[in-house]
Order: structure tokens, then sequence, then C-alpha cells
């Protein structure tokens, strides 16, 4: 039984995955490609490193996976944030028809914050 639990969470896994990877190529931007790298490629790479751990149990390799998961919960919406405002600050633009842009409000704040933290004026 545990086994065709754990074939269920890599089947899963897999479907996410390829959905992320159709996301990154027909997506329109790399606001829109992080989107979907992030959340679709971590929730399908933690769905089939669980799915392992399932059939694999406490073995050597069962407990890599489980740290793999973890690993790639913390690192991947990191470095997708990270990338994202990277580009943000670069100067990438959104897309043409993106509805609103929260962060340039917030980007405009902390730029007038450094502007008035670099003021040599007594």
């Amino acid at each position: 039984m545990i086994y065709v639990i754990g074939m269920i969470f890599i089947s899963i896994g897999i479907f996410f995955d390829l959905a992320g990877c159709i996301g990154l190529v027909r997506l329109p931007d790399v606001y829109n490609r992080l989107q979907s790298a992030t959340k679709c490629v971590t929730l399908g790479t933690c769905s089939i490193l669980f799915g392992i751990f399932l059939i694999t149990g406490f073995s050597p390799s069962g407990l890599k996976a489980i740290l793999c998961l973890v690993f790639v919960l913390l690192t991947s919406p990191t470095g997708a944030h990270a990338l994202a405002r990277g580009a943000y600050k670069y100067g990438v633009r959104l897309w043409d028809k993106s509805v609103k842009d929260d962060y340039s409000e917030v980007f405009k704040q902390q730029e007038g914050l450094q502007d008035v933290e670099n003021d040599d004026t007594p």
C-alpha cells in the first residue's frame, strides 16, 4: 500500500514539474516565469522526493530524499525572490499587460531612504 501511495506522489510530482517547465517556456516575462518555476517545480520536486521516501522508508536513500526535500523547500523560494528583486532593480520590465506593480512603491521608498542615509548635510 505504501508503494502505491509513493507512486501516486511521484506521479503528481512529475505532473507539477512538467507544468512548471511548460510555464517556463510559455509565460511572457521573467517574473511570471519565476512564479511558474518556484511554485510548480518546488511542489513537484518535493512531491517526488516524498514519494521516494515513502517507497524506500528510513533507508539511507530515504533520509537523503527528506534532506533534499527540506533543502529545496528552503532554497527555491529564497532564490526566486532574490532573482526577481535583482531583475526589478536592474530594470527588467513587467509584461505589457500586467495589471499591478506593487513593488514599485516599495522600491521608491527604499531609494528615498538610501538618499536620506547618504546625505552628508548636517
